[in-house]
């Protein structure tokens, strides 16, 4: 059975740091590429990053520099380790996955976001506060 839950959200003071964390469940084995998608009150879910199975990632720019996404093996978890936090990314945030057949065709945002979108298994969120 596919499961995600989120963890490590929290409150933190601007420019602090925050790793989220997810644990993934199911049969990991199929998986072709993961998310951490965020969505503040009033506003529209927003892709964070993603990563496949290659390694490749890809980055918000409002994130960029700021957050790295990586998936642990060994503990099977899709981590995101934020830093420089500020006020702005005050969010709820969701991990994502998809499967076989469903994997992005192509390396871009659009691609992935599409897929994880109609296709994905998601969690049910973990909330990060900045305070000033």
């Amino acid at each position: 059975q596919v499961r995600l839950v989120e963890s490590g959200g929290g409150s933190v003071q601007a420019g602090g740091s925050l790793k989220l964390s997810c644990a993934v469940s199911g049969y990991i084995y199929s998986y072709c590429a993961m998310a951490w998608y965020r969505q503040a009150p009033g506003k529209e879910r927003e892709l964070v990053s993603s990563i496949n199975l290659d390694g490749f990632t890809i980055y918000a720019d409002s994130v960029k520099g700021r957050c790295t996404i990586s998936y642990d093996n060994a503990k099977n978890t899709l981590d995101l380790q934020m830093s420089s936090l500020k006020i702005e990314d005050t969010a709820i945030y969701f991990c994502a996955a998809v499967k076989d057949p469903f994997c992005p065709t192509r390396n871009t945002a659009y691609d992935f976001n599409r897929v994880l979108t109609e296709y994905g298994y998601w969690g049910q969120g973990t909330q990060v506060t900045v305070s000033s």
